[in-house]
């Protein structure tokens, strides 16, 4: 159990009770007072990784800024630390650019993303002054064209483009080769230049990628920032493009399992500064501003996911599962593509492992596994497991199968604890049916 500890947030620890510890606080404890499901956030942990980042890519190229994907998990507590440790964010949709107004985000820190951006939300995203839009196909551009006009307003904008390369990780975290939803297409990308040069409504400041996610080597990056600065050159000598920026995106690779560790983030910062500044020597262009976007990879390790063990059923010579109250409904990673879980007992983290168990949901779906065969203690109804690596995409990702009430998640630091989203009740989940 204890060799798992380092897949936990930062200040993670066992006590004298033989009892796993996060922030100061007995998560047995915690599953007790708030119940179970519980999404547990370590700040500590939160604010190091925020720092992590600034620092290593800081320390390697000159001007830097570091975006927060906020589709890994939008929560307005959380959104207010990553303002106070320096980082901007980046939204997709009209509810998580709300969710930054409703946190007092300051939205020219705010990078405005998505691939099917609606006229309303165009338009809240000029209205609220979001410092960057990133234009992801001609229809955008042909409302923005319109809607700048209407209104008066010079928007800075990037331009995503789609380099062609594979990032070697799962094909539904892929985004960044040929065949993709996202970004202006290998075939369109310097008519794209073109048309967006010619909007007199927009400001042109550079250009963005996204290869994918879960990423643990550095070729593809350096591939897709080659490939980035060579269209750069050509693009301003066809239309005068300058390069102020570039944003090579997100996608860093997490640690999620024992067996497979990550690169740590200084490994990725150092290869992605060096390809910039070899390319711009090579191509003799100015360094441009270098925007990167972590999501995953700022917020997974920092949170773990708690749930109580309710059925456990032997099926001798076949296998042994191990129900909790939570599951797909709440973390739909392994069943939507495969993900891979690590779990400790909270209460019980010195007990000696007994055999292999499946870990199962409380869903009606066969699918609805967390994780498949982990050697374990033997576990009985009432044991407390912590989910690692559960800061990303399993909250933002959650619903109501079943009318499941999504779970509460909290804030802990120094031993104090703080509610950030409460438990859902009946009530939130019948508010919108009309009688």
């Amino acid at each position: 159990m204890l060799k798992r500890l380092p897949l936990y947030p930062l200040t993670t620890e066992v006590n004298r009770e033989g009892h796993l510890v996060i922030g100061g606080c007995d998560t047995v404890e915690l599953a007790d007072e708030f119940g179970t499901p519980l999404y547990i956030f370590d700040e500590a942990g939160l604010r190091n990784k925020c720092r992590e980042f600034r620092e290593e890519f800081g320390k390697r190229y000159p001007e830097v800024s570091v975006i927060y994907a906020s589709k890994a998990y939008a929560n307005a507590a959380l959104e207010r630390i990553f303002n106070e440790e320096g980082l901007g964010l980046d939204a997709v949709s009209e509810g998580e650019l709300g969710i930054a107004m409703s946190a007092g985000f300051p939205m020219e820190k705010v990078y405005f993303h998505g691939n099917n951006k609606s006229q309303r939300e165009l338009e809240l995203a000029l209205k609220w002054h979001v410092g960057r839009i990133v234009v992801d196909n001609f229809r955008e551009l042909d409302m923005l064209e319109k809607l700048t006009e209407a209104t008066g307003v010079k928007q800075d904008v990037l331009l995503r483009m789609t380099p062609g390369v594979d990032p070697h990780t799962h094909q539904y975290t892929s985004t960044g080769t040929l065949d993709s939803k996202f970004g202006f297409p290998l075939p369109l990308k310097e008519r794209a230049v073109e048309r967006a040069m010619k909007v007199r409504g927009l400001n042109v400041v550079g250009l963005h990628f996204h290869i994918g996610s879960l990423i643990y080597e550095t070729e593809p990056y350096e591939e897709a920032i080659g490939f980035i600065l060579k269209f750069a050159v050509e693009m301003r000598k066809k239309y005068g493009l300058e390069l102020r920026e570039l944003n090579t995106g997100g996608g860093f690779g997490v640690q999620y399992t024992l067996d497979k560790p990550a690169p740590p983030i200084s490994f990725f910062a150092e290869k992605i500064t060096s390809a910039i500044i070899r390319g711009c020597k090579k191509y003799k262009l100015e360094l441009p501003k270098l925007v990167i976007e972590p999501g995953r990879s700022a917020v997974a390790k920092s949170a773990m996911a708690l749930y109580a063990v309710g059925v456990v059923k032997e099926i001798p010579g076949v296998r042994t599962y191990a129900s909790v109250d939570g599951g797909m409904a709440d973390n739909i990673r392994p069943a939507l593509y495969g993900a891979k879980l690590e779990a400790v007992l909270a209460n019980r983290m010195r007990a000696r492992d007994a055999g292999k168990v499946t870990i199962s949901g409380k869903f009606c779906e066969m699918g609805d596994i967390l994780i498949r065969d982990i050697v374990m203690p033997k576990l009985v109804s009432g044991d407390i497991l912590a989910v690692a690596g559960a800061g990303a995409y399993s909250l933002p990702e959650s619903m109501n199968y079943n009318a499941f009430y999504k779970p509460a998640v909290i804030l802990v630091k120094d031993g104090r604890v703080r509610t950030i989203r409460r438990r859902e009740t009946l009530e939130d989940i019948t508010r919108c049916d009309i009688l």
